[in-house]
């Protein structure tokens, strides 16, 4: 499996001179590569290759006085830029013609020296090294100073330089690690996902949802008043927007750590894990657009994926569609929709629910039996008496028993 480590680096001025011009001319290579290919298909000629794309960008472009000074950083910036491009172009074509599952994919659009977060990557090719002092050795770039939190697990094929909207920089690297099977546990764990609270676990657990955005709202606030009386261009402006996305900064780095913890403790805990597949993208066009951003669930989830992959667990989605809050636990009599408001209903079999509790203890149910190891999962209704109404036999219940060969009704 493919893991990413970040860690933070704190480079020099004059090597955040440096990390700026390769931000500046990776940008401008996956630009003029965009450019020639929309030029292409304008003229009505065949869409230009890889290779044709890089020897006229890059190789052929570096001859030229306008653009000489693309050699002053490494070129395999340069390549892995139109990489980007190239990989951006692939997704736009499968999403057209349907062989990519999700969203629709949008074609590849200019990058800009205003966007908020520049990046530049460096292969096995580039020759990177992390020295035996610690730091990371970059080529026309420099020794980066990086605080190492952990220590990485094997060879990283390839590091990627990040510059986000605060200022700060990181160093991204990709390493193959092997799985990592934990003791296995009798425990399963069905997970319903919500506002009020964040998680509720089958076995009657609830994880109060932390609402991190909510807390900093105020500092929030200041911050983007002061952020719009700034005029527009000066380097007041440019100061306050820095502020504002250190704000937004350390509240996504709190959420982010949040969930890491309570992601692994579930993990732990349980030999299988499933979740409900949310809608996200849908619910975040309600009303409850900031709440369910706020709660970061997608990001949760893919969280439980790839832990349990590492760690020898299962893990599985059930059906967005499965009445979970409407159906009875213990009898499987589905009693209806019901608002948001009731948080407990009783069944007409005299179970009484809660409505977060009964929903995850079906989402565990649906999860084993849409599981290949599930064992003993109740997947149907249990039996249930008839009422006294129903039980009689009707006076043409006997008429259409029988059947052709054709599935036409014998009378």
């Amino acid at each position: 499996m493919q893991l990413r480590y970040n860690f933070r680096v704190y480079p020099t001025p004059g090597q955040q001179q440096a990390l700026a011009r390769a931000f500046g001319c990776a940008r401008v290579v996956f630009n003029d590569g965009l450019r020639a290919r929309q030029a292409a298909r304008e003229a009505g000629l065949p869409y230009v290759s890889d290779a044709e794309l890089s020897k006229q960008v890059i190789t052929q472009a570096k001859t030229t006085e306008a653009r000489a000074w693309l050699g002053e950083v490494s070129a395999v910036v340069l390549q892995q830029a139109l990489a980007d491009l190239n990989t951006a172009y692939r997704n736009f074509f499968a999403s057209v013609t349907g062989r990519r599952k999700g969203r629709k994919v949008a074609p590849p659009r200019l990058r800009s020296r205003k966007d908020n977060r520049q990046a530049i990557r460096f292969t096995a090719n580039a020759r990177f090294k992390v020295l035996v002092n610690g730091r990371l050795r970059l080529p026309k770039i420099g020794d980066l100073d990086v605080r190492w939190s952990r220590q990485l697990p094997s060879a990283p094929s390839s590091v990627t330089v990040i510059k986000d909207a605060a200022g700060r920089y990181f160093a991204s690297f990709v390493v193959q690690t092997s799985d990592e099977p934990l003791p296995e546990r009798d425990a399963e764990v069905g997970i319903d996902l919500g506002l009020t609270h964040f998680a509720v676990l089958s076995d009657g657990t609830k994880v109060a949802a932390p609402k991190f955005l909510w807390r900093a709202a105020r500092k929030l606030k200041r911050l983007q008043q002061d952020l719009s009386r700034k005029q527009r261009g000066s380097n007041n402006r440019k100061k306050a927007v820095v502020k504002v996305a250190r704000a937004h900064a350390k509240v996504a780095d709190t959420r982010r750590d949040w969930q890491h913890k309570l992601s692994t403790a579930i993990i732990r805990d349980n030999q299988a894990v499933y979740v409900e597949d949310l809608c996200v993208a849908g619910l975040g066009r309600t009303r409850l657009a900031k709440s369910v951003h706020d709660a970061g669930w997608a990001s949760f989830v893919g969280m439980l994926e790839y832990k349990a992959a590492r760690y020898g667990r299962t893990f599985a989605k059930i059906n967005r569609f499965a009445p979970t809050s409407q159906t009875c636990s213990a009898c499987g009599r589905v009693d209806g929709p019901k608002p948001l408001h009731i948080r407990s209903w009783t069944c007409p079999c005299g179970q009484v629910h809660d409505r977060d509790v009964n929903a995850a203890i079906n989402v565990l149910a649906a999860g084993r039996a849409e599981s290949p190891n599930a064992c003993g999962a109740q997947v149907r209704p249990a039996p249930v008496p008839a009422p006294r109404g129903e039980a009689g036999i009707h006076p043409d219940a006997t008429r259409c028993s029988a059947r052709s060969a054709e599935g036409i009704p014998v009378l």
